[in-house]
């Protein structure tokens, strides 16, 4: 009977019944680098517990039999997650969750909690959760380009020159009819000044001639 009890305390927690224990977690969370994430966790199971139970918890990260990032008895944090972790538990102790604060992208990976509870009957019972909580952690969204693209518009703008009276972009050539304004203006501001002096130099001959009495 003994060896039968080893071998279901061995197996993940997905191949006994549902009546039996089981450890609930999210599949997939997700944040972004720099913040922080909660992962919640519950469980059940069908035994009688002293009027002081004993509950430890601890996580695993990257598969089912990975690396312990998080032990509460004895207290251990993994160096990765130094004053990374916190770990938070309801007064009934059958749910709680694990935060990570000052995320990197490194944490991208999955999450594993596991239980050690002291029971009446059965002693200490262990089993873990067997799908775990995948993590995905994004960049922040950037405005580095957005900002650049406004600079290099505005600056674009300010280089405009205001010439014969259009304002015309240093970037592109005069066109042919903006030419042939700004000549036929020229030309006509000319031939107006010529006949003006002519038309001065005339009337001043015509003032100074004096015409001879008749005898």
């Amino acid at each position: 009977m003994g060896w039968v009890l080893v071998a279901l305390l061995l197996l993940p927690a997905g191949v006994l019944t549902a009546d039996s224990i089981a450890m609930t977690q999210p599949k997939h969370l997700s944040a972004i680098v720099g913040g922080s994430i909660e992962i919640p966790f519950s469980f059940f199971h069908p035994w009688e517990l002293p009027q002081d139970p004993e509950v430890k918890l601890f996580w695993r990260w990257v598969w089912f039999y990975g690396e312990f990032i998080y032990n509460m008895t004895p207290p251990f944090i993994h160096k990765h997650f130094k004053n990374r972790l916190v770990l938070t538990l309801t007064k009934n102790r059958t749910s709680g969750s694990l935060s990570i604060l000052n995320l990197r992208k490194e944490d991208e990976t999955m999450y594993f909690c596991r239980i050690h509870l002291k029971t009446k009957e059965m002693g200490e019972q262990r089993w873990q959760s067997t799908e775990g909580t995948k993590l995905t952690i994004t960049e922040a969204i950037k405005t580095t380009t957005q900002m650049k693209t406004t600079t290099e518009r505005n600056t674009s703008v300010a280089s405009e020159v205001t010439s014969a009276g259009h304002t015309v972009s240093e970037s592109q050539p005069l066109s042919l009819e903006v030419f042939v304004a700004v000549v036929f203006t020229a030309m006509f501001k000319t031939g107006m000044l010529v006949l003006m002096a002519f038309l001065r130099w005339r009337r001043k001959g015509q003032t100074t001639t004096v015409q001879a009495p008749a005898g």
